[in-house]
């Protein structure tokens, strides 16, 4: 099966994006190897250590950097229920593109202040995020900008695909990489790299309970119909699979999981005690994956992605409690 994006890609996505990026810390601590058990030790890359707390910010900036001059003056324009919206809102900031970010209602509401801070035009619309990418795709065509998908764009892909590059020059060994999935571009990106730098190396998802559409789907070895998302983790809150990510999750994966939501709030919790770091939800499914996968990962050295660390004061009550 051909990968949707070439390590060649995620090269060139690591040039780009290096101009306003610098490697997040890669760490292990020992409290958490002793609280997950099973003799694992875990590697946590802190992208909630980034500009935007969030790793999405690898994908905005490579889509935006890689833009024509005429795509930069139009502007682009994406769908988000936060991190894909900081990262674009950054990225058009740093590089001076305007943006606008289509948000459900109801939205994180410390996640839309940040993008309106970045210079973002904010419009809520829809129910959930799925919603959203219809508006996004309905105003893209009406004003003549540029559509940037969370996940159906290679240049995304490939940013977060560059993860995975710091990961292998950082880890002195490396067995697997568990992975929360919302669309994948973190996975596939990490499947990418993986299979042409180091093969052995397995790779694991999780998703919410409450939003299953991934695992179904995978189960099937087809698309299942689109499951309305009901998580708390936000991050990882969609109902479809994606015609650029879903071909490789099928075929590649390792194994695929899922946690309920209070699974994944205990995992924020114990990151918060055991790395003193906040974490949103969906920055801490990895860790409710490798817990669930625990029996298969003993003994080993497995990465996991501390992807976003975005929480607002309700959420991180419903983690202390």
């Amino acid at each position: 099966m051909t990968l949707p994006i070439s390590l060649d890609d995620v090269l060139a996505a690591r040039d780009r994006i290096a101009l306003y990026l610098t490697p997040t810390p890669l760490r292990n601590y020992p409290e958490l190897d002793d609280a997950i058990g099973c003799g694992v030790r875990i590697l946590v890359k802190h992208e909630n250590h980034q500009p935007t707390n969030a790793f999405k910010i690898r994908n905005g900036l490579s889509a935006v950097t890689a833009l024509t001059a005429e795509q930069r003056k139009r502007g682009v324009i994406g769908a988000s229920s936060g991190n894909h919206g900081l990262g674009l809102s950054y990225a058009g900031r740093a590089i001076g593109v305007p943006v606008t970010v289509v948000v459900p209602f109801g939205n994180n509401i410390d996640k839309n202040s940040g993008m309106r801070a970045l210079g973002a035009r904010l419009i809520e619309h829809g129910e959930d995020y799925d919603s959203s990418v219809v508006e996004a795709d309905r105003l893209c065509r009406e004003e003549g900008l540029t559509l940037i998908h969370s996940t159906n764009n290679k240049n995304v892909l490939a940013g977060a695909a560059t993860i995975t590059l710091e990961v292998l020059d950082q880890a002195d060994e490396l067995d697997a990489m568990v992975f929360a999935v919302g669309g994948g571009s973190q996975t596939v990106g990490a499947i990418t790299v993986l299979s042409a730098l180091r093969p052995g190396v397995r790779v694991y998802a999780v998703q919410s309970e409450q939003a299953p559409a991934g695992f179904r789907s995978w189960k099937a070895g087809k698309p299942v119909e689109r499951i309305p998302p009901r998580t708390i983790a936000d991050g990882v809150a969609t109902g479809s699979v994606y015609d650029m990510t879903f071909p490789t999750l099928r075929d590649r994966l390792a194994g695929f999981v899922l946690a309920s939501d209070e699974e994944i709030l205990a995992a924020a919790r114990t990151l918060l005690r055991r790395t003193h770091n906040l974490v949103e939800p969906a920055g801490a499914a990895g860790l409710a994956g490798l817990s669930k996968l625990g029996d298969e990962l003993v003994g080993q050295t497995v990465c996991i992605v501390m992807t976003g660390g975005n929480i607002d004061e309700k959420t991180l009550r419903l983690v202390l409690q």
